[in-house]
């Protein structure tokens, strides 16, 4: 995907959110997010939003926290979340994906914002569907760069990585198969986290199947135990990485 489709993309997961928020109980606790009403992830996501279009319309060289910011906050309704994902869109797409400019993560140009923005919107739709018992369809294609973008994320960034929680690894390899739509992600672990690699040796463990189930299970929207997902070899790695591999 490129940044014209992560817009594309972002402007369809928008409206998807926006639609669900319409036709659930905002009082709904979302499983996913278990401290958090429905109202409370739409507060978040819309407020998301108007930050990260702020941040990408001047270009920040910084992070600017968002009490530097004259941010709404609501009422949260379907039409402020689409007023502020709308303005986000357009944001991006007026921009220069190669232009240089702050991000948390190791991409430091434009483009960083209109993926993350893509799948910081599409998780949460599905942190939505969960609060309201709907399920909804899932673009392979975006659930396969939602796999990609995770990844490198969490490899990237001391805070998030397994170092993080005092693992020290020997490592042991993980694999992440997706059968429908054909791509294999390969996790070597070591002491200090784990880095992604072309190819194993070895594979101590392999996880398989839809590329739907498994971008919900990898990013922690739907239990291993409920998924179709085949897990060959020593599952209790696999259960430690999804205990133990989360943005926070």
């Amino acid at each position: 995907m490129h940044h014209v489709d992560y817009c594309d993309a972002l402007e369809v997961e928008i409206e998807r959110f926006a639609a669900t928020y319409d036709n659930i109980d905002s009082t709904l606790i979302v499983p996913s997010c278990p401290e958090w009403s429905a109202h409370d992830l739409g507060q978040h996501l819309g407020g998301v939003h108007r930050w990260a279009e702020q941040l990408v319309r001047v270009r920040a060289k910084r992070r600017i926290p968002r009490s530097e910011m004259d941010l709404e906050n609501g009422p949260v309704s379907p039409a402020w979340l689409r007023e502020g994902g709308a303005t986000l869109v357009a944001t991006l797409r007026r921009g220069d994906p190669t232009e240089e400019m702050w991000a948390w993560g190791v991409d430091q140009h434009l483009v960083f914002w209109s993926r993350r923005q893509l799948h910081e919107t599409f998780i949460h739709r599905l942190d939505l569907e969960l609060a309201g018992g709907v399920t909804s369809e899932i673009d392979p294609v975006v659930a396969l760069d939602a796999i990609d973008e995770f990844l490198v994320n969490l490899e990237s960034d001391d805070d998030v990585t397994l170092s993080a929680r005092g693992h020290v690894g020997h490592s042991e390899t993980l694999q992440f198969q997706s059968l429908d739509v054909s791509r294999t992600w390969n996790i070597q672990l070591y002491d200090g986290g784990f880095r992604i690699v072309d190819n194993l040796k070895r594979v101590d463990v392999a996880l398989s199947g839809s590329v739907a189930e498994l971008v919900r299970v990898l990013l922690r929207r739907q239990a291993l135990g409920d998924s179709a997902l085949t897990v060959e070899g020593d599952r209790t790695l696999i259960e430690y990485w999804l205990a133990n591999s989360a943005f926070e």
